[in-house]
């Protein structure tokens, strides 16, 4: 059973949250919409990117939701660089009085360091039925193993890879005659609907609809 360490939201002072892509940001605007079109616990203050000029920049500004692009330093090198790029994130972050980071397509492994100091503030979505398949080659390993069942995992971020605390699952089936492109575009589907499920039982502390 999932718990909380963040506080019970209200529509009023709904949870502050920023989401953090690396690309077309689809899982980020099906997030957007849902806080736009009900009563939502949870408001996206920030949607911060690691590269410039993707899709997900232009779908953020249509929801009218501020973007920054955090890129990384190209005055530095390994983990010096990797830090440093963590520290001007997390400026933006403070500068948003976020409490909820959620990644959506981040295609960077965060630090131990920022792990703990955001521990239980960290949310990611991952394209496989977790712990199976862990990794940025999810649908391409689903498909090599002849699997006949994936999905996708909502999980707390820990210092590993697609390790932390699972919060919840949703299963589809793979057919013979899937290819990675058609496993990926199931699993988007059911992705879309369940993130952000999990941030509504985040933000009222109830996870018993999971």
């Amino acid at each position: 059973m999932a718990t909380n360490t963040l506080r019970v939201a209200t529509v009023d002072n709904p949870l502050k949250c920023a989401i953090l892509i690396s690309g077309g940001g689809s899982g980020m605007e099906a997030m957007l919409r849902h806080q736009q079109e009900s009563n939502c616990l949870h408001t996206t203050c920030v949607v911060i990117s690691n590269k410039p000029d993707v899709l997900g920049i232009d779908r953020a500004k249509q929801f009218d939701t501020p973007v920054v692009v955090v890129e990384l330093p190209k005055n530095l090198e390994g983990r010096a660089r990797r830090l440093a790029h963590e520290d001007a994130i997390e400026k933006v972050l403070h500068q948003y009085s976020v409490e909820l980071i959620i990644l959506s397509g981040y295609m960077r492994l965060l630090s131990p360091e920022i792990v703990s100091r955001w521990a239980g503030q960290i949310i990611n979505i991952h394209p496989s039925l977790l712990p199976d398949f862990p990794g940025a080659h999810a649908h391409r390993d689903v498909i090599a193993a002849g699997a006949t069942k994936s999905g996708c995992s909502v999980h707390y971020v820990d210092a590993g890879m697609d390790t932390g605390r699972i919060i919840a699952q949703r299963a589809v089936s793979v057919g013979l005659d899937d290819t990675e492109e058609t496993l990926s575009a199931k699993v988007k589907e059911i992705e879309h609907r369940l993130y952000p499920i999990v941030i509504d039982a985040i933000a009222s502390g109830d996870f018993s609809n999971l």
